[in-house]
Order: C-alpha cells, then structure tokens, then sequence
C-alpha cells in the first residue's frame, strides 16, 4: 500500500481578549454565581454568633459590592439578549447551561436578604424593606419559573443520559428554597393578620415543593457518583451545590419558628419550633457528611490537573447556607458546637470567596474569562493512494 499524506496546517490560538463588540458573546447565566457568593459573605456574616468576629461595616461592603455586582451582570445579560440572541438561545437549549438560570433567583433574592440583615446600615431601614421586596418578588417569579421551565426542557428538548446527571441539576430546584428562607424577614414588615399569616404559609410551601423535588433529584446525584465515577475534574467543585438546598432548607425552618409566634395560631408556631430542631439537626448532619465528601475530592480532583474556573464559586453559596442553617439551630438549641460549627464553615466560606474572587478577577482582567472557546481540532485530512483493480490499495 502506497499513501501519500500532508501534514496538517497549523490551527491560529484562539485571542485570550474577546473583541470589545462581542465581550458578553459568551456570557453565560452561570456569572450570577459571583454575586450569590458575594452577597452570602454579608448575610452569612450576620448570622454569626455574638461577639461578632467580622466588623459590620466589613459585611456591609461585601453586600454594596454584591448589589453592585448585580447591577452589572443585569445589564450585561440583557445586551446579551439584544446582541446574541442565538447564543442566548443556545443556552436554554444546552442541559449543561439551562440549569444555571437558576441562579438568577438566587442573585436576586441573595441581594435582597441582604439588605435587610446589614445593607440597611446604609440605606436606612425603610428603603431596605423597599429594596427587599422588590428583589425577593422578582427573585421569587424568577425561580418558581425556573423550577418548572428547566426541568420541562430537559424532558422535552434536552437529551440526557444517566452519566450526564450532576449537581447542576439542582440549581433550578433550589432556588424556590431561598425564597423559602429569606422571605420570612419581610413577615414583620406586613401588615398583622392575613398578610403575613399568607407570606409565611407561602414560604412553607416554597420549602415543600423545594424539598420534594431535590429529594426526587438527590438520589440521582449521588447514584451517578456512585456508580459512574468521579465528575470531570472541571465539574468537581459542582459537588458543592448539593449543600445548597441542604443548608438552606436549615436557615428555612429556623426562620419559620423565628416569625411563627403570633403570625400563626399557637399549636402550629410550637410546631415550626420543634421542626426547626427534629428536621435541621439530621440535615445538618448529611451536609456534613457531604461537605467531607466533596472535600475529598476536590483535592483529587486539584491534584490529577484542576484547575480554576467558574465552578469554583460553587464553594461560596452552598457554604454560606450552611453558615446560616447552623446559625439557627444555634439560635434554636442554644448549643455552643453549633456556635463553633458557624465560626468554622464561615472561615471556610471566607477563604473560598476570596479564592474564587482574585481569581475571577484575573481572569476578566486577562481576557481569558469571557473569551470564547478554542477551536476544536481539525479532523485528520484524507489519504490518498492508488488502489488496484482487486480492491486492495
């Protein structure tokens, strides 16, 4: 056999600055991944056992820098939109991305909350009950939305297999439990009676909904670890996310028991008290197990090549839910290892923003964050050669 090959052309190395015209091209809805992280380093901040270790004025400026981070990534997307529809599209239509709009919700309801635990230090209280409202109802809309749009998409237009499950999956699912959460701060600020009575039941039933589908999620999650291996080491840090809805559904059922009295009649403000301990102790305790879990393998993953990248700021949120869910049951039990279990997972969080922060920065800075993907490599070109009448070359 006689063939004759060229070799292949040199491939040009994709810019690492996009050009200005098309900077938010590749601007996925993951990036609300940065403001949620930011702003649960001041909400987290506040629910730390007194003596507080941080300064206020330290939590106030991570929840300025989170709503200003906010406000730009709003902008942002909506150029997106306008000027790479077919890219916009493209994302609702990639299971691998679609989850993410999640994450809008709990960029909105995440600010929000925040300004009525320490942003009202600066915008005074009024304008911090304004503020929050208007973010936990558009946080709200946005994630009950998103609870049921992705999931349809994935049934109807995405196609998934079972070694494509990943933690990902929870993002849409869990955004209604931060409603569930932080919505009863704004109970108080209702008019007595009816109104708050129905802000509260509606949180519960955000808890509810929540809950059922990342427990019908959950096994699915861990079933896929268990039996198809480790994720990609670029999709390792996503373990994290499955701390999310577990901490968070905590902080919910604390802060049911914190605004029951008086809202809801006697019996049933007992009952949210006592769930606040027999549901957040347990619960609690598997975030636990999780978080050693999906420590371990991070440091796999981190010494088998990993690298940084925007899953990296799947440490900060769920961490920061459990700050909070340990908050109150400290709060609940009045137990001193809970204080202590606070004070550690904040460090934790603490250390993970300030990371995922620098490095974020660097990358925007570089160009490298919002450059579009490297061509994919070109197919080996045909051989030629002469072939017989016999068929053989």
């Amino acid at each position: 056999m006689v063939t004759a090959t060229r070799p292949l052309p040199t491939l040009p190395r994709a810019t690492a600055r996009p050009p200005r015209a098309s900077a938010v091209r590749h601007l996925g809805p993951n990036w609300y991944a940065c403001v949620m992280g930011t702003a649960v380093v001041a909400g987290a901040g506040a629910a730390l056992p007194a003596p507080a270790p941080v300064p206020r004025p330290v939590l106030t400026t991570a929840w300025a820098l989170s709503l200003v981070l906010l406000a730009v990534l709003l902008a942002a997307r909506a150029l997106h939109w306008v000027r790479h529809r077919d890219r916009a599209r493209a994302h609702l239509l990639d299971p691998a991305v679609a989850p993410f709009y999640g994450c809008l919700s709990m960029a909105l309801l995440a600010v929000g909350g925040g300004a009525l635990s320490v942003g009202r230090d600066w915008t005074g209280l009024r304008a911090a009950v304004v503020l929050d409202a208007v973010l936990f109802t558009a946080g709200t809309a946005v994630g009950l939305a998103a609870a049921v749009a992705v999931p349809y998409l994935m049934a109807v237009r995405h196609r998934v297999t079972a070694r494509e499950v990943t933690p990902v999956w929870l993002l849409p699912l869990v955004a209604p439990m931060v409603s569930a959460a932080l919505g009863p701060r704004l109970v108080p600020h209702l008019p007595a009676g009816q109104p708050r009575a129905t802000l509260l039941l509606a949180c519960v039933a955000m808890f509810g909904l929540s809950l059922l589908a990342t427990l019908i999620t959950l096994p699915l999650v861990f079933g896929r670890l268990l039996t198809g291996g480790p994720p990609p080491l670029a999709l390792t840090p996503a373990l994290f996310l499955v701390l999310g809805p577990l901490g968070q559904s905590t902080t919910a059922v604390g802060a049911f028991a914190d605004v029951a009295p008086g809202v809801v009649p006697a019996p049933y403000a007992e009952g949210f008290r006592v769930l606040a301990v027999l549901y957040g102790v347990p619960v609690m305790g598997f975030a636990l197990l999780w978080l050693c879990l999906a420590a371990a393998h991070v440091v796999r993953a981190w010494r088998r090549g990993m690298r940084f990248s925007m899953t990296w700021w799947s440490f900060t949120f769920p961490v920061g839910t459990c700050v909070t869910g340990a908050g109150a049951l400290a709060s609940h039990t009045g137990l001193l290892a809970y204080d202590v279990l606070t004070l550690a997972l904040y460090a934790l969080l603490a250390g993970a923003w300030i990371t995922a922060a620098w490095c974020t920065a660097r990358g925007l800075v570089s160009g490298a964050l919002l450059a579009g993907p490297a061509p994919a490599p070109g197919a080996p070109r045909p051989t030629t050669g002469r072939t017989r009448s016999d068929g053989v070359r």
